[in-house]
Order: C-alpha cells, then sequence, then structure tokens
C-alpha cells in the first residue's frame, strides 16, 4: 500500500506538470495571436516553474532503491596525521550535520571519540528523515583536505584524509512469513520419556523449511497441534537467526572493501591553501567556495554522484540485457 501511494503521488504529479504545460503552451499561441505580451510573460513564467518542477523530479527519481527512503548511520573517521586528522573529521562531521539541520532531519549523536588535542578520532551519528540514506549513500569515502594548518607553528601548508562510512538503518521487527508450499510436516511417535499420552500417540511433530534446509522438531507435548505451534516458532526463530547472520556476512564483506585513508583513495578533494576548489574525483563537480561546501552546501554534489551511479547501473543493465 506504501508503495502504491507513492507510485500514486508521483504519476499524479507527472499527470499535474504536463496539463500545466499544455495550459502554458495554449496561452503563448493565444497572446501572441492577440498581441497580449503580459500573457505571454506570464505563460513563460508558469513554463519556468515547470522546469524547475522537472528538474526537481529528475533528482527524486534517483532516489528509489530499496533502502534508499530509510534513515542512516553516518560514520567518520581520522585518517593517519594526528591532531591535523582529527580536526578535519570534525569539520567533516559538521559539513554533513549541518546539510541534514538544512535538509530538516534530525541529527542524534550516537558515538564520539574526541581526538587528543583537537577534533575526533571517530564519531558516529544517526539522520533521521525521509530518503536520508538514498541522499548520502555515495558519500562513503575518503575525503582529502589541503590547508595552511592552524596547528603548525612554521604555518606550513598540510594534507589530511579522513573518511566516512554511510548505511542504511533497517528496521528488525520479527515479521517472517512461511509458505505452506516451503515447509515438510511429519508426525511422529515421540521415543523420550514423556507421559503414557505422548509414548502412545502420533504428537510428536517435526518441520522441514525446504528453501533453507532448516529442520525443527518438538515433542515436549502430548497435543499435536501444541508442538506443531512450538516448531512453527521455533522455525521463524532460526529463519530470523540466519537472516542475522546473512547480514553480518554482507556487512563485514562490506567493510573488507573499504580503503585506505590516504593517498590515492579519495572521492573529494577540499582545497583551501594555495587556491580554494572544492573537487568530486568522481563526477567532477566543482565549487569555487569551499567555505559554503563546509557549511553544508553539498546538494550539487550529491545529485551528481546519485545521477552518475544511476547511469551506471543503466548502462550495466543494458549491456548485460545485449
Amino acid at each position: 500500500m506504501q508503495e502504491r501511494t507513492r507510485l500514486e503521488k508521483q504519476l499524479g504529479e507527472v499527470k499535474a506538470m504536463t496539463q500545466g504545460f499544455d495550459d502554458a503552451l495554449a496561452l503563448i499561441e493565444l497572446g501572441e495571436a492577440e498581441g497580449d505580451d503580459a500573457i505571454v510573460a506570464e505563460a513563460e513564467k508558469d513554463l519556468e516553474a515547470i522546469r524547475a518542477k522537472a528538474e526537481k523530479m529528475q533528482i527524486e527519481s534517483l532516489l528509489s532503491g530499496e533502502a534508499d527512503a530509510n534513515d542512516c548511520y553516518l560514520e567518520v573517521h581520522a585518517g593517519a596525521g594526528g591532531t591535523e586528522a582529527q580536526d578535519w573529521a570534525e569539520m567533516l562531521l559538521r559539513m554533513y550535520t549541518r546539510w541534514a539541520e538544512r535538509h530538516g532531519y534530525k541529527v542524534e549523536w550516537l558515538e564520539e571519540s574526541q581526538g587528543e588535542e583537537a577534533g575526533l578520532k571517530s564519531a558516529t551519528v544517526k539522520i533521521t528523515g525521509h530518503n536520508a540514506y538514498g541522499w548520502l549513500k555515495t558519500e562513503s569515502g575518503v575525503h582529502r583536505l589541503v590547508r595552511i594548518s592552524p596547528y603548525d607553528s612554521q604555518a606550513r601548508r598540510h594534507t589530511s584524509f579522513s573518511s566516512a562510512w554511510v548505511y542504511p538503518v533497517i528496521d528488525d521487527s520479527i515479521d517472517i512469513v512461511i509458505e505452506d508450499k516451503d515447509l515438510k510436516i511429519d508426525t511422529y511417535r515421540a521415543s523420550g520419556a514423556g507421559g503414557q499420552h505422548v509414548n502412545r500417540t502420533d504428537s510428536a511433530v517435526r518441520i522441514t523449511h525446504m528453501p533453507s534446509g532448516i529442520v525443527v522438531q518438538c515433542q515436549n507435548d502430548r497435543s499435536q497441534h501444541r508442538n506443531r505451534d512450538t516448531a512453527m516458532n521455533m522455525l521463524k526463530a532460526r529463519l530470523y537467526e540466519a537472516e542475522l547472520q546473512r547480514r553480518e556476512e554482507a556487512a563485514a564483506a562490506t567493510e573488507a572493501t573499504k580503503s585506505d585513508i590516504g593517498w590515492g583513495h579519495q572521492i573529494r578533494s577540499y582545497v583551501l591553501q594555495p587556491y580554494q576548489m572544492v573537487k568530486d574525483l568522481r563526477t567532477s563537480v566543482e565549487s569555487g567556495n569551499p567555505t559554503a561546501v563546509l557549511d553544508g552546501d553539498i546538494d550539487d554534489f550529491l545529485e551528481a554522484s546519485l545521477a552518475s551511479k544511476v547511469g551506471m547501473t543503466r548502462d550495466g543493465d543494458s549491456a548485460a540485457a545485449s
């Protein structure tokens, strides 16, 4: 139902935009036919508003991944370099929290390890809001800062590295659906000690979950129905545990792909000296105003990296199809 509501809303917006476009064109034709420049100007303003709306919808269409709508966790870790890197980690985290606040997201601090003199060794925050993970998911990687160090008495230029890691908040409420066709249920006479009724009737139950190969059995009650209920609960618990293990293995595999926090692995460079420039090395998007970027103005970088990621996915799908 949530997916249906989302799709109906999007279709409604497209239909309204299409109707507005047609109406604006009709007004322009009418204004030109009657020589009324005011009507033409008004219709052109409407077209400009529709163009802006279309651009916004195009960006929102990139946030359609399975977990994009989720809240997210954001970890920041200082690289090698002591106080310099730890100060940069704190600046980087401030950039993301300011971005989140600009967009009305809630930021909750979960963990923080202070640096020896200044900054942070590491910190973890939870960012809560619609599409938080979708917007930030491409920010995982190494970030490089070049500046005149405020901690160097000789005012030399330093290069520092810190990493960001973004992953979605997953709802772990137990809601396991088991199809009857996936089950093999056997009843048999209990062989162990247990009361006369247990031993004289086929009250024991064994359930095999065919897709996973998990087998559970229960014979501790003389009622076959109660034994079956208990066995089903055992099966659900086993399936839930298996899913948790799968997630942990996937997280460990993802963790193993993390690159070193240093040269050659950065996704974005923030240069404050000898010139001022922020450049994303994946998309080549640049900004000549690093002060604004470090104050949370990173939408251009997020949009470009999302568009690039979706483009690569579509190209890969096309290649696979061909």
